[in-house]
């Protein structure tokens, strides 16, 4: 029975050691004569340590457009979107179909395109041009920094340009000043201030109305903003608004066509009546 046991138990050795990684055998001598085996033992392919390695951050790329001037910014916007579409385009499945084969860009289509990013890109320019020398309400409220006229309505009246805002509550308020500035230029102008005209000085912590008639303004676009400034000498800019003054030419021009278009409306209307005196009844 000891002689099958011991048997069996070499066989099942023999057997498992398929299954052990290989190894190499190392003879050696200890201080007491002694001969001593020692296995070196391979470490298994899904037991070897990797070592873990950092993604590689990209540097952030400059704002080229910083320094660009506008063709130059629209011609680098252009080329990337052409070369989005023309990705898109060379798409295709598995078995070889193209997804969007139409995506091809034409002239026609690139005219297009660069119009577009041409427009996008003037504006973007003009809001950061804009935001320089701006504060207050108007830098916070962006709308208003697109000429919405918010808080600041006109009247034009005799080729003189009334403007009118109001103010729920002033706090340390001082007075208010009136800057003017023309269409498509940055550099404003003070017309008005509450320091030597008496209504544009704060009406208290209720607020109130305030009107000022511009008797000086000229024919073509002008650019008005009103600027809050309080007992510290601080300021801030709350409204702004564009307003395009007439020539009196213009004005009759606009006046005859007016009369014209109504004329023409009346006899449209008489004229259908003649013609259908039942009104289809």
């Amino acid at each position: 029975m000891k002689l099958l046991s011991a048997t069996a138990a070499a066989v099942l050795a023999s057997s498992c050691s398929a299954f052990a990684p290989a190894a190499s055998r190392v003879h050696g001598k200890v201080s007491n004569d002694c001969s001593s085996t020692r296995l070196n033992m391979n470490v298994p392919f899904f037991a070897q340590q990797t070592e873990d390695k950092k993604p590689e951050i990209e540097e952030p790329l400059e704002d080229a457009s910083a320094t660009m001037t506008l063709d130059e910014e629209v011609e680098m916007l252009v080329e990337k979107e052409k070369a989005k579409m023309a990705k898109m385009s060379k798409l295709s499945s598995a078995s070889g179909v193209e997804y969007a084969p139409w995506m091809g860009i034409t002239e026609y289509e690139e005219a297009e395109i660069r119009s577009i990013m041409r427009e996008k890109t003037a504006a973007r320019r003009a809001r950061q041009e804009q935001q320089k020398d701006v504060t207050g309400n108007l830098y916070l409220d962006s709308q208003a920094q697109e000429l919405s006229g918010t808080g600041l309505s006109y009247k034009i009246i005799d080729g003189q340009v009334e403007l009118e805002w109001a103010t729920k509550s002033e706090t340390d308020t001082k007075g208010f000043i009136v800057k003017r500035r023309a269409a498509k230029t940055n550099d404003y102008s003070v017309i008005a201030s509450y320091k030597d005209w008496g209504p544009l000085a704060s009406k208290g912590v209720d607020g109130g109305i305030y009107r000022y008639l511009d008797e000086s303004a000229t024919p073509g676009g002008w650019v008005y903003r009103i600027t809050e400034e309080d007992n510290s000498g601080n300021s801030a800019d709350i409204c702004q608004c564009l307003v395009e003054v007439q020539t009196a030419d213009e004005q009759k021009a606009a006046l005859i066509a007016g009369v014209g278009f109504a004329v023409f409306a009346v006899v449209a209307v008489v004229a259908g009546i003649a013609l259908d005196p039942m009104q289809g009844y």
